[in-house]
């Protein structure tokens, strides 16, 4: 039994988190829903949900002033590379201030924190060709939302060394997996993939844009496989002060994942050929042995992983 605060809870991957801890513990979720949706939250009398921002200095004041945490995961956050590209001051104010502000607080509120769990972004390594990635790869990003969770990562990891507030980063890779929004600006190729299926199964018009040749490759992790690894980082006094790739360890082209789900579905989806975006990486795949080493293993492959997710959306 716990009692836990997640910010960005009611988007794809906080939901799932705050459902699956809400059924033994206390669960406070933070969410402005500019992404997230309060339907993907249960009905749970241990689960209560306050709408509002990250950025919103009173109203975190009063939630950390009011209540004593025991873990804390940070998901609030703009999610997207190409909207970080557009709009990079508000994107600076969500992705990088909110966390400082964040930390002050728990530092004057939350004396017996076990774990502040934030979420980074394999988006920081950029484009530096070597792979795997390992967290302590050359980093290189590319935009402003790369700069700023690379940024208000080592902001998180560095208040555990000079403050002792007990802190640990995550590095998530592509994650994918029910409660993905594929009408959001935000929502990764799984989910966009899986809205297209639909259309043509139920007889509409559908066809995916792909930007580049369809070779880009991804470290593609099922949500699953994520809640586990969040809840072994929180957990494990080894893990304070550092930061953690979250994958699989294995990657897959755009192009062959178009043909898994292909085969699993027995259709064939219409592809068109658009030029690559601007700050999108070629080839992405995680070296997880640090993850592995606090007990981590990856239970789906994309085979299995989209099985059960295409199951989850009626589409097998």
């Amino acid at each position: 039994m716990g009692k836990y605060l997640i910010t960005g809870g009611a988007g794809f991957i906080g939901s799932t988190l705050a459902n699956h801890l809400a059924k033994e513990n206390t669960v406070i979720v933070i969410d402005d829903l500019s992404m997230g949706k309060k339907e993907n939250l249960i009905e749970n009398s241990k689960l209560s949900f306050i709408e509002g921002s990250v950025t919103d200095k009173e109203l975190m004041s009063e939630v950390l002033s009011s209540h004593r945490f025991d873990y804390i995961f940070h998901f609030a956050a703009i999610a997207s590379v190409a909207d970080s590209v557009e709009r990079p001051v508000e994107t600076h104010q969500i992705n990088f201030e909110s966390v400082l502000m964040l930390l002050e607080l728990i530092r004057k509120h939350q004396k017996d924190l076990k774990r502040l769990v934030f979420s980074s972004s394999a988006a920081v390594y950029g484009d530096e060709p070597t792979l795997p990635k390992r967290e302590e790869s050359i980093i290189r990003p590319l935009t402003p939302y790369a700069v700023d969770k690379f940024a208000a990562e080592q902001y998180v990891l560095d208040y555990q060394h000079l403050y002792g507030i007990n802190t640990s980063a995550v590095r998530f890779f592509n994650v994918y997996g029910p409660n993905q929004n594929p009408e959001s600006p935000y929502s990764g190729v799984i989910s966009i993939l899986v809205d297209r299926y639909k259309r043509l199964q139920a007889g509409s018009a559908a066809q995916f844009t792909l930007f580049g040749d369809g070779s880009q490759s991804r470290d593609f992790v099922f949500i699953e496989d994520v809640i586990q690894a969040l809840l072994l980082v929180a957990g494990k006094e080894e893990a304070l002060g550092k930061q953690y790739n979250v994958g699989t360890g294995n990657a897959i082209t755009l192009t062959e994942l178009i043909e898994v789900i292909d085969e699993a579905l027995e259709i064939k989806l219409p592809v068109k050929y658009e030029t690559g975006r601007e700050g999108d990486i070629k080839d992405s795949v995680a070296d997880i042995s640090r993850l592995q080493g606090l007990g981590y293993r990856s239970n789906y492959s994309v085979q299995a992983g989209m099985k059960k997710y295409l199951v989850s959306e009626n589409l097998i």
